[in-house]
């Protein structure tokens, strides 16, 4: 009979990415083996805010970002102890309308605890990683959003 508790480790990963296709590689990574449950949660850059069209997004991260998310994806990852695997990476740089600005990947061997953590892992992100957004509006306007 095969030991399918063997490799149990729980593996986080965390990335600041400044290209399209370094995210492409990111969401390609399948799931452990002993998931049964795969979450992944891509943010997206839409075409408005707040009733304003959106032309593009820049995003501006501090240097200790890479490790903030790092230790963010951690914490999470250690308050669900189902949790085989957890994945975020966020994409800094100019984005277009379309383009992922934020992706997590959770894998559980069960879809509820992967859903719970996926969920726990995008608000803490966007809480406490210092990323910064400048919004740049149809009408030539720009603002920065969560920046101090």
């Amino acid at each position: 009979m095969a030991d399918f508790t063997a490799g149990t480790e729980l593996v986080v990963y965390a990335a600041i990415v400044r290209t399209g296709s370094d995210m492409r590689h990111f969401a390609d990574t399948p799931p452990p083996p002993r998931a049964g449950g795969c979450v992944t949660f891509a943010g997206i850059v839409r075409n408005h805010d707040d009733g304003r069209p959106v032309v593009e997004l820049e995003y501006e991260g501090h240097p200790s970002a890479r490790y903030v998310l790092w230790q963010t994806a951690s914490q999470v990852a250690g308050r669900y102890p189902e949790v085989t695997c957890l994945r975020v990476a966020h994409r800094i740089g100019l984005l277009r309308i379309g383009d992922c600005a934020l992706l997590a990947k959770v894998a559980a061997p069960h879809r509820g605890e992967a859903f719970r953590a996926c969920t726990e892992l995008v608000d803490e992100v966007k809480r406490l990683v210092p990323v910064w957004k400048r919004q740049v509006f149809a009408d030539g306007t720009e603002e920065w959003v969560n920046s101090p």
